[in-house]
């Protein structure tokens, strides 16, 4: 009888744990304990650590610390050097995870592979890891021990869950990889919409950003590298700032930096040293602006187009995301498909040129203030001179900026 009895309660165990919870529980505890996790990547690994964008009082710094090493093993200063680099060589050959030079596939299936050779780089280490915890409890416990972490948080889920908690263990393990290696790294540089045209193939990947922890709007992010919140525009939100702003009330954290918001002042009847400065700092809202400029300039000139030039209408189509994009990054099958198209429209023609003469006034980093306000000015008088309403309306806007 003892014997069964003890048997019994082995298999009791083993089916249930000792938290004897249902299989909706369950469900929702490893919900829960994975978005702690992306809460941390993103709030502590990421906005913190990585780009400095706010400060963290001890309590939620130590938490997200304590957590990390728990389920995923993660050292924070490689993750931050690995990242720092990301930005600094993004969609070049030297950056660790771009599905532009090293493919989609690799990156989404094998993100966490490429993740841990990068870790290996001692250069990558000395040049990017920098200003990351360096106390007691980082070099004898998170940095040395990394992997008893994710040990210990497989034993507590057994002990909680029985068997099932191997599972629940799988799950937290793979989140980060697939999430975040995965995911981000992959498909936010190559699916999705984009706010603004920077530099690289960032993509916001959804508006809503829940999931990730607002990592979805990766576009913004590398616009504005160094902003705690990714939200820009009003139908966007990032539940990671929210998390933020909470602390911060809370005394627990300090906002450091946020992408700049337009202010218009629309009495300003021509541009001066205020709108310059503005007109500067808001330089990829400003540019975001001009694209539906275009946008608007191309559906009016359309039928036109199709009309007196012999172009298809797929080709006149797929022009119009050219005629967006800055003209320094067409390729030149592009370059020549776009100008086919422009040599049928004196709007669009103009349209596009004045837009590289737009962006050259922030490029010049030699002229003096008073140089590029006079070249400012001049933009703005001949765009509301062109007889071109888009070209017009943009004209009345930008001139507002304050």
């Amino acid at each position: 009888m003892i014997v069964n009895s003890a048997f019994d309660a082995v298999l009791d165990f083993l089916a249930n744990g000792l938290s004897g919870a249902s299989a909706w529980q369950i469900v929702v505890y490893t919900l829960v304990v994975t978005h702690i996790t992306i809460a941390g990547v993103t709030i502590f690994l990421h906005r913190c650590q990585a780009h400095r964008a706010l400060d963290l009082h001890a309590i939620p710094s130590h938490f997200f610390r304590f957590w990390l090493w728990l389920t995923t093993g993660m050292v924070t200063k490689e993750w931050a050097a690995i990242h720092r680099k990301h930005h600094a060589k993004c969609e070049t050959e030297e950056d660790p995870h771009s599905p532009v030079t090293r493919g989609i596939k690799k990156v989404l299936l094998e993100g966490a592979e490429l993740y841990r050779a990068e870790s290996k780089n001692s250069e990558t280490m000395q040049k990017y890891g920098h200003g990351t915890p360096d106390d007691w409890i980082e070099h004898n416990l998170y940095s040395k021990y990394s992997w008893q972490g994710v040990a210990l948080m497989l034993i507590i889920n057994v002990l909680l869950f029985g068997v099932i908690g191997l599972s629940v263990w799988a799950i937290q393990m793979l989140w980060i990889p697939i999430h975040a290696a995965g995911v981000i790294n992959g498909i936010g540089h190559f699916w999705g919409y984009r706010n603004y045209d920077c530099a690289d193939a960032s993509t916001n990947i959804f508006p809503i950003g829940i999931w990730i922890g607002g990592e979805e709007l990766h576009n913004n992010h590398h616009t504005f590298g160094t902003s705690a919140k990714f939200s820009t525009k009003w139908y966007e939100f990032d539940i990671g700032w929210v998390y933020i702003r909470a602390l911060e009330m809370c005394g627990l954290a300090k906002v450091k930096k946020v992408a700049p918001a337009p202010k218009f002042d629309r009495e300003k009847m021509a541009p001066d040293f205020e709108t310059l400065q503005s007109v500067i700092a808001n330089r990829y809202d400003v540019m975001a602006k001009y694209a539906k400029s275009l946008k608007r300039a191309w559906r009016e000139e359309f039928d036109h187009l199709l009309s007196k030039s012999k172009l298809e209408v797929k080709t006149l189509r797929s022009s119009k995301k050219l005629l967006q994009r800055e003209p320094a990054k067409l390729e030149g099958a592009q370059k020549q498909q776009l100008s086919e198209v422009l040599a049928h429209s004196k709007v669009l023609a103009t349209m596009h040129e004045m837009r590289a003469e737009l962006a050259a006034i922030w490029e010049r980093s030699t002229f003096s203030k008073e140089q590029l306000l006079q070249q400012l000015q001049d933009w703005c008088a001949r765009a509301e001179s062109s007889g071109i309403k888009a070209l017009q309306d943009f004209s009345l806007r930008l001139r507002s900026y304050a």
